[in-house]
């Protein structure tokens, strides 16, 4: 198609995106190298946007915030996830070079083991709560309270380079 076409009809060149790209993965994954077509670039920023605009990847400082809410925010990450890959189809691909096979291992590898030792934990704490407690006073009173925050801000730490090898993906500058 003529260059000019293109532009009369709004087409963008796909060239103006990264086509191959490489990056570093948390949670023990390594990195990655490969091509990239619309369809990862598509899922990859759909990705992308559900976890810079979560706390997955915004600090919770001491005393704000309630930790329920963030495991809440993370589980959460499961469905969607699920729903960008399937929506996507098997061009996002499920081999570990792929934005699909990078996504299910960050869910695998990295939020199941948090969400399965920690979400049962709270959720017993949370059993006890008096009624003339808030959920935040309750919260703050739960001895693993601290603990949880930290391993949360760890978890978030990798998340955020999870983020970052999207946004490398989708070619966002940051």
């Amino acid at each position: 198609m003529w260059s000019w076409l293109k532009e009369f009809l709004g087409l963008r060149e796909d060239s103006a995106f990264l086509k191959k790209v490489s990056v570093s993965l948390p949670f023990g994954i390594g990195s990655a190298e490969w091509e990239t077509d619309p369809a990862e670039r598509k899922a990859a920023w759909s990705l992308y946007v559900e976890l810079v605009t979560r706390i997955a990847v915004q600090p919770l400082e001491v005393d704000t915030g309630l930790v329920r809410e963030a495991l809440n925010s993370l589980y959460s990450l499961f469905g969607i996830t699920r729903q960008v890959l399937k929506e996507a189809g098997p061009n996002v691909g499920a081999s570990r070079e792929s934005v699909g096979g990078i996504a299910i291992a960050v869910l695998n590898n990295g939020l199941r083991p948090f969400l399965a030792k920690w979400h049962p934990l709270l959720q017993t704490w949370e059993a006890q709560r008096p009624p003339h407690l808030s959920p935040k006073e309750h919260e703050r009173n739960w001895s693993e309270e601290s603990k949880l925050r930290a391993e949360l801000e760890s978890l978030r730490r990798d998340l955020e380079k999870y983020a970052n090898a999207l946004a490398i993906i989708v070619g966002v500058n940051k």
